[in-house]
């Protein structure tokens, strides 16, 4: 057996102990009962050490040296390997910078943050949020000191390298400066021309059994996969399990549709992309999602390219008034439903922000994280300073209301810092998708008619052989290059706002 080949062996068996982790993270948010908690965070905590032992074993570095010698059949097999043999490499570099027994407590303190945050949100309780966080954000920012003496790296730019590998702060500052010159403005002037648009609010009961029923119809429009597949409830939406076992969440307000319906076609962009990731490469790191950017820009691009498009809209018109039994609901006409998903408002909860604000959700709290892991402010600084950015970007205050402020994500629960550049990175990646999409004829299809149709295949054919087959074959700017002539360029996200918008 090749030293290629036991690598491989390898890290398919470590793939399996993932599997089995993302199905323990999925029922703790899902079915399980508040009292397991506790005997959930110990057995999570050992798998995950269990899982760092495999991937820092001795004999892994020798079969990494050796198997950079090795030579491959075919130029194709070859152009594979290497790029397999790269990212086993770059998963095993990461897994060898931190010692086992902080993997182990920062999984303990943040199941345990993670599981007391969702009573202790609704209950609006910083205090006792915050005595469980501060053993979070000091294990984090441990880790961060940690990789970054290793890789060479500023703290929260080795956090980064987690989620957006060859991100760095200086090109986030650069991207997101750029953005905040131009997004207030906008997002004032989209405001005044809505003024004297009418829109009327769903009211009344939507029940959750409906509003499930709804989001099956629209992700079977979707052509998610049920065989390799299922739509939950929990309380903070995601997507998760494995390509061949995903499991997506939402949540229901049965004072309104709107919302979950939505937050469905979002995570089934993520599932999507999971199912699509090529069976050749399963159980592999090179099989996996480029990136988490990349991989929010297949959420972003159903959300936001397809799914708030008119042609789209006339979808959801039809199927929520079938389900509702409300054909002479003017809440559900088309039009009345196009301005209820375009509508702009400056609010507190990011997850429910319209794609226009949403941006300045996600800067302001990417320079909270950045700040926090460098050192540069305490954790106990953040709700005020969350307060300041809020009144500075969308001019409302969330003094002493952090369910609906500083609280308000799970992401920081574990420990995730680096990640919600992630979230406008994505969305960035999905209008150059679509601009490169309506730009070149040669694909044979127009864009918008085929949503009209309802036969969404020509899209989704677009999104496999330039994205979800590619997996991680590339780096996340030559992925992008390939597919769309060009590496990241934020313009195409501005045109696209000013176009729907204005």
């Amino acid at each position: 057996m090749s030293n290629y080949d036991k690598l491989t062996s390898h890290y398919q068996t470590l793939s399996h102990f993932n599997h089995a982790q993302a199905m323990l993270s999925w029922d703790a948010a899902v079915n399980m009962p508040s009292g397991g908690s506790e005997a959930r965070s110990n057995a999570m905590a050992e798998l995950s050490v269990h899982i760092h032992r495999l991937s820092t074993q001795p004999q892994l570095e020798e079969w990494f040296g050796n198997a950079e010698q090795e030579s491959f059949n075919t130029e194709q097999k070859a152009t594979e390997q290497k790029a397999s043999l790269r990212e086993m490499k770059r998963q095993w570099q990461q897994a060898t910078i931190v010692p086992e027994d902080l993997v182990k407590a920062q999984s303990i303190a943040g199941s345990k943050c993670e599981h007391a945050w969702r009573s202790q949100r609704q209950a609006n309780d910083w205090t006792g949020f915050e005595k469980n966080w501060k053993e979070v954000v000091a294990l984090s920012r441990e880790e961060a000191k940690i990789r970054g003496a290793a890789l060479g790296l500023t703290p929260y730019d080795a956090m980064l390298d987690k989620y957006e590998p060859g991100t760095t702060t200086a090109s986030l500052n650069a991207l997101f400066t750029d953005v905040k010159t131009w997004l207030p403005e906008l997002i004032e002037n989209v405001l005044e021309k809505q003024r004297s648009e009418s829109i009327i609010l769903p009211s009344g009961t939507f029940s959750t059994a409906t509003q499930k029923a709804l989001g099956l119809e629209v992700m079977k429009l979707l052509k998610f996969d049920f065989d390799h597949g299922r739509l939950d409830q929990s309380v903070h939406p995601f997507c998760g399990g494995v390509p061949t076992d995903v499991r997506i969440t939402t949540r229901y307000d049965e004072n309104d549709f709107v919302q979950a319906l939505m937050g469905i076609v979002h995570e089934t962009g993520h599932a999507r992309y999971e199912q699509g990731l090529p069976k050749a490469f399963a159980g592999l790191p090179v099989g996996e999602p480029r990136s988490m950017g990349i991989d929010e820009s297949q959420s972003l691009f159903f959300e936001m390219q397809m799914g708030r498009s008119k042609p789209f809209i006339s979808h959801l018109s039809r199927l929520s008034a079938d389900a509702f039994n409300a054909h002479n609901d003017p809440v559900f006409a088309e039009d009345n439903l196009y301005k209820i998903y375009t509508q702009v408002e400056k609010g507190f909860i990011r997850v429910d922000a319209d794609e226009l604000t949403y941006p300045a959700h996600v800067i302001m709290r990417y320079e909270i994280e950045r700040d926090l892991i460098n050192g540069v402010i305490e954790h106990t600084d953040v709700p005020a300073l969350w307060d300041k950015k809020m009144k500075a970007s969308l001019g409302i205050s969330t003094k002493d209301n952090y369910k609906n402020g500083c609280m308000q994500d799970i992401h920081w629960t574990d420990g995730a810092f680096g990640y919600f550049p992630s979230y406008t990175l994505g969305a960035m990646y999905a209008a150059q998708y679509k601009a490169t999409m309506i730009q070149n004829v040669d694909f044979g299809f127009d864009f918008d008619m085929a949503i009209q149709s309802g036969d969404l295949s020509p899209i989704f054919q677009w999104l496999s052989d330039n994205i979800w087959s590619q997996a991680s074959l590339h780096t996340t700017d030559e992925l992008v290059k390939r597919a769309t002539g060009e590496t990241l360029n934020a313009v195409h996200f501005r045109k696209h706002l000013e176009g729907r918008y204005l």
